[in-house]
Protein backbone atom coordinates (compact mmCIF):
# COMPACT_ATOMS: atom_id res chain seq x y z
CA UNK A 1 0.00 0.00 0.00
CA UNK A 2 0.90 3.29 -1.15
CA UNK A 3 1.48 6.09 1.71
CA UNK A 4 -0.91 8.40 -0.26
CA UNK A 5 -3.28 5.22 0.44
CA UNK A 6 -2.45 4.39 3.44
CA UNK A 7 -2.84 8.42 3.90
CA UNK A 8 -6.92 8.38 2.22
CA UNK A 9 -7.70 5.67 4.64
CA UNK A 10 -7.33 6.78 8.02
CA UNK A 11 -8.80 9.64 9.67
CA UNK A 12 -6.78 12.99 9.84
CA UNK A 13 -4.12 12.93 13.16
CA UNK A 14 -3.56 16.75 13.07
CA UNK A 15 -3.26 19.32 10.74
CA UNK A 16 0.32 20.58 10.49
CA UNK A 17 1.82 24.12 9.08
CA UNK A 18 4.95 23.56 7.41
CA UNK A 19 6.85 26.81 7.01
CA UNK A 20 9.78 25.95 4.75
CA UNK A 21 11.28 28.01 1.53
CA UNK A 22 13.62 24.66 0.40
CA UNK A 23 10.45 23.24 -1.64
CA UNK A 24 12.42 19.70 -1.64
CA UNK A 25 12.92 19.78 1.98
CA UNK A 26 9.13 20.93 2.38
CA UNK A 27 7.60 18.44 0.10
CA UNK A 28 9.89 15.59 2.02
CA UNK A 29 8.34 17.09 5.42
CA UNK A 30 4.87 16.75 3.97
CA UNK A 31 5.04 13.56 2.25
CA UNK A 32 6.50 11.93 5.94
CA UNK A 33 3.64 13.41 8.09
CA UNK A 34 1.33 12.74 5.69
CA UNK A 35 2.20 9.41 5.52
CA UNK A 36 1.50 9.45 9.02
CA UNK A 37 -1.25 10.13 8.88
CA UNK A 38 -1.19 14.51 9.43
CA UNK A 39 -3.09 17.17 7.40
CA UNK A 40 -0.19 19.29 5.99
CA UNK A 41 -0.21 22.81 4.58
CA UNK A 42 2.91 24.25 2.65
CA UNK A 43 4.03 28.20 2.72
CA UNK A 44 7.48 29.05 1.39
CA UNK A 45 7.67 32.32 3.25
CA UNK A 46 7.69 33.90 6.82
CA UNK A 47 4.66 36.32 5.73
CA UNK A 48 2.65 33.42 4.31
CA UNK A 49 3.55 31.01 6.99
CA UNK A 50 2.58 34.06 9.62
CA UNK A 51 -0.78 34.88 7.96
CA UNK A 52 -1.43 31.39 7.70
CA UNK A 53 -0.60 30.01 11.32
CA UNK A 54 -2.73 33.10 13.39
CA UNK A 55 -5.79 32.28 10.81
CA UNK A 56 -6.15 28.99 13.69
CA UNK A 57 -7.28 25.54 12.09
CA UNK A 58 -3.96 24.28 12.73
CA UNK A 59 -2.62 21.92 15.61
CA UNK A 60 1.25 22.74 15.62
CA UNK A 61 3.62 24.71 12.94
CA UNK A 62 7.00 23.44 12.10
CA UNK A 63 9.28 26.69 11.22
CA UNK A 64 12.25 26.80 9.26
CA UNK A 65 14.31 29.78 11.35
CA UNK A 66 15.70 31.28 7.67
CA UNK A 67 12.92 32.22 5.62
CA UNK A 68 12.14 34.83 2.87
CA UNK A 69 9.99 37.97 4.49
CA UNK A 70 9.90 37.55 8.01
CA UNK A 71 12.38 35.06 9.37
CA UNK A 72 11.27 32.29 11.45
CA UNK A 73 12.11 33.28 14.76
CA UNK A 74 9.67 36.54 14.04
CA UNK A 75 6.96 34.75 13.03
CA UNK A 76 7.11 32.58 16.55
CA UNK A 77 7.47 35.30 18.39
CA UNK A 78 4.33 36.28 17.17
CA UNK A 79 2.45 33.09 17.13
CA UNK A 80 3.45 32.58 20.30
CA UNK A 81 1.99 36.17 21.22
CA UNK A 82 -1.12 35.16 19.77
CA UNK A 83 -1.71 32.15 20.11
CA UNK A 84 -1.06 28.17 22.08
CA UNK A 85 0.05 26.38 19.22
CA UNK A 86 3.27 24.19 20.00
CA UNK A 87 5.83 25.42 17.47
CA UNK A 88 8.92 23.34 16.34
CA UNK A 89 12.39 25.14 15.04
CA UNK A 90 14.19 23.78 12.04
CA UNK A 91 17.76 25.54 11.83
CA UNK A 92 20.09 24.99 9.44
CA UNK A 93 23.16 24.96 12.18
CA UNK A 94 23.75 23.08 14.99
CA UNK A 95 24.66 26.12 17.14
CA UNK A 96 23.56 26.61 20.40
CA UNK A 97 22.61 30.17 19.81
CA UNK A 98 20.50 29.10 17.50
CA UNK A 99 18.54 26.52 19.74
CA UNK A 100 19.17 29.50 22.78
CA UNK A 101 17.05 32.21 20.35
CA UNK A 102 14.37 29.94 19.24
CA UNK A 103 13.42 28.71 22.15
CA UNK A 104 13.76 32.00 23.68
CA UNK A 105 10.91 32.98 21.82
CA UNK A 106 8.45 30.50 22.89
CA UNK A 107 9.34 27.35 20.47
CA UNK A 108 8.70 24.21 22.03
CA UNK A 109 10.89 22.03 20.53
CA UNK A 110 13.79 22.04 17.40
CA UNK A 111 15.28 19.95 15.13
CA UNK A 112 18.37 20.63 13.39
CA UNK A 113 19.12 20.50 9.54
CA UNK A 114 20.04 17.21 8.12
CA UNK A 115 17.55 15.42 10.06
CA UNK A 116 15.86 12.08 9.26
CA UNK A 117 11.74 13.13 8.59
CA UNK A 118 11.37 10.59 10.77
CA UNK A 119 12.99 11.81 13.78
CA UNK A 120 10.45 15.28 12.86
CA UNK A 121 7.45 12.91 12.73
CA UNK A 122 8.52 11.80 16.30
CA UNK A 123 8.61 15.30 17.18
CA UNK A 124 5.41 16.37 16.54
CA UNK A 125 3.65 13.50 17.79
CA UNK A 126 5.45 13.88 21.17
CA UNK A 127 4.74 17.80 21.22
CA UNK A 128 0.95 16.84 20.01
CA UNK A 129 0.56 14.10 22.98
CA UNK A 130 1.70 16.80 25.18
CA UNK A 131 -0.56 19.49 24.28
CA UNK A 132 -3.29 16.50 24.80
CA UNK A 133 -2.66 15.19 27.90
CA UNK A 134 -2.13 19.15 29.12
CA UNK A 135 -5.89 19.13 27.98
CA UNK A 136 -7.20 16.41 29.75
CA UNK A 137 -5.68 17.49 33.11
CA UNK A 138 -7.05 20.78 32.35
CA UNK A 139 -10.51 19.32 31.77
CA UNK A 140 -10.35 17.04 34.58
CA UNK A 141 -9.58 19.90 37.24
CA UNK A 142 -12.35 22.24 35.62
CA UNK A 143 -14.88 19.36 36.31
CA UNK A 144 -13.78 18.92 39.77
CA UNK A 145 -16.32 20.24 42.23
CA UNK A 146 -15.09 24.06 43.96
CA UNK A 147 -15.53 24.72 47.36
CA UNK A 148 -14.64 28.04 49.04
CA UNK A 149 -15.56 29.20 52.53
CA UNK A 150 -19.72 28.55 52.32
CA UNK A 151 -19.94 28.75 48.85
CA UNK A 152 -19.89 24.90 46.64
CA UNK A 153 -19.62 24.79 43.09
CA UNK A 154 -20.38 22.00 40.78
CA UNK A 155 -19.26 22.26 37.23
CA UNK A 156 -20.66 18.72 36.48
CA UNK A 157 -24.36 19.91 37.19
CA UNK A 158 -24.05 23.56 37.08
CA UNK A 159 -25.21 24.07 40.77
CA UNK A 160 -23.88 26.28 42.97
CA UNK A 161 -24.57 26.25 46.90
CA UNK A 162 -24.18 28.96 49.74
CA UNK A 163 -24.43 27.51 53.24
CA UNK A 164 -26.12 24.33 51.27
CA UNK A 165 -28.53 25.72 50.02
CA UNK A 166 -29.16 26.26 46.02
CA UNK A 167 -28.02 29.44 44.27
CA UNK A 168 -29.72 30.37 40.71
CA UNK A 169 -27.39 32.19 38.89
CA UNK A 170 -27.32 33.66 35.19
CA UNK A 171 -24.67 32.14 32.80
CA UNK A 172 -22.33 34.48 32.60
CA UNK A 173 -22.65 34.79 36.89
CA UNK A 174 -21.73 31.28 36.87
CA UNK A 175 -18.63 31.56 35.06
CA UNK A 176 -17.43 34.38 37.08
CA UNK A 177 -18.13 33.00 39.75
CA UNK A 178 -16.38 29.65 39.03
CA UNK A 179 -13.21 31.36 37.54
CA UNK A 180 -12.74 33.50 40.82
CA UNK A 181 -13.20 30.18 42.65
CA UNK A 182 -10.18 28.30 40.52
CA UNK A 183 -8.43 31.46 40.98
CA UNK A 184 -8.95 32.17 44.60
CA UNK A 185 -7.25 34.43 46.63
CA UNK A 186 -5.64 36.17 43.48
CA UNK A 187 -6.63 39.69 42.42
CA UNK A 188 -8.07 40.34 38.93
CA UNK A 189 -8.52 43.84 37.73
CA UNK A 190 -12.09 44.48 36.07
CA UNK A 191 -10.14 44.69 32.57
CA UNK A 192 -8.77 41.63 33.19
CA UNK A 193 -12.11 39.42 34.21
CA UNK A 194 -13.97 40.75 31.47
CA UNK A 195 -11.10 39.60 29.04
CA UNK A 196 -10.76 36.12 30.79
CA UNK A 197 -14.36 35.70 31.69
CA UNK A 198 -16.12 37.54 28.70
CA UNK A 199 -13.16 36.88 26.03
CA UNK A 200 -13.51 40.13 24.53
CA UNK A 201 -11.60 43.22 24.69
CA UNK A 202 -12.29 45.03 28.01
CA UNK A 203 -11.77 48.51 26.83
CA UNK A 204 -15.10 50.64 28.37
CA UNK A 205 -16.62 47.41 29.75
CA UNK A 206 -14.82 47.69 33.10
CA UNK A 207 -18.77 48.60 34.20
CA UNK A 208 -19.77 45.20 33.27
CA UNK A 209 -17.35 43.21 35.69
CA UNK A 210 -18.67 45.76 38.61
CA UNK A 211 -22.63 44.75 38.07
CA UNK A 212 -22.03 40.98 37.69
CA UNK A 213 -19.53 40.99 41.25
CA UNK A 214 -22.41 42.70 42.77
CA UNK A 215 -25.11 40.72 41.69
CA UNK A 216 -22.81 37.94 42.90
CA UNK A 217 -22.65 39.71 45.84
CA UNK A 218 -26.18 39.82 46.51
CA UNK A 219 -27.12 36.00 46.41
CA UNK A 220 -23.77 34.76 48.43
CA UNK A 221 -23.26 36.86 50.56
CA UNK A 222 -24.07 37.02 54.49
CA UNK A 223 -23.83 40.87 54.51
CA UNK A 224 -24.01 42.04 50.47
CA UNK A 225 -23.11 45.93 52.08
CA UNK A 226 -20.10 44.48 54.09
CA UNK A 227 -18.55 41.55 51.68
CA UNK A 228 -16.54 39.03 53.70
CA UNK A 229 -15.78 36.69 50.31
CA UNK A 230 -16.05 38.68 46.94
CA UNK A 231 -13.55 41.69 48.31
CA UNK A 232 -12.72 44.58 46.19
CA UNK A 233 -9.28 46.01 46.61
CA UNK A 234 -9.08 49.43 46.03
CA UNK A 235 -7.21 50.51 42.90
CA UNK A 236 -6.23 46.84 42.28
CA UNK A 237 -9.90 44.78 41.32
CA UNK A 238 -11.77 42.09 42.64
CA UNK A 239 -10.38 39.06 44.63
CA UNK A 240 -12.54 35.81 46.03
CA UNK A 241 -11.12 34.85 49.55
CA UNK A 242 -10.15 31.79 50.51
CA UNK A 243 -9.46 31.40 54.43
CA UNK A 244 -8.03 27.99 53.67
CA UNK A 245 -5.91 28.65 50.80
CA UNK A 246 -2.44 30.72 51.71
CA UNK A 247 -3.06 34.49 50.51
CA UNK A 248 -2.09 34.84 46.94
CA UNK A 249 -2.60 38.64 46.86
Amino acid sequence: MSAANAYQRQAPAGRILVVEDDQDIAELERDYLEASGYMVVLAADGNRGLALGLSGGFDLAILDVMLPGIDGLAVCRQLRERTSMPVIMVTARGEDVDVIRGLGVGADDYVTKPFSPSVLVARVRARLAEVERLRGEERASQAAPLLVGHVELDPASHEVRAHGRPVALTNREYELLAFLMRHANVVFSRQALYERVWREDAVGDGATVTVHVNRLREKLEDDPAHPRLLQTMRGAGYVLRDPSRGSGV
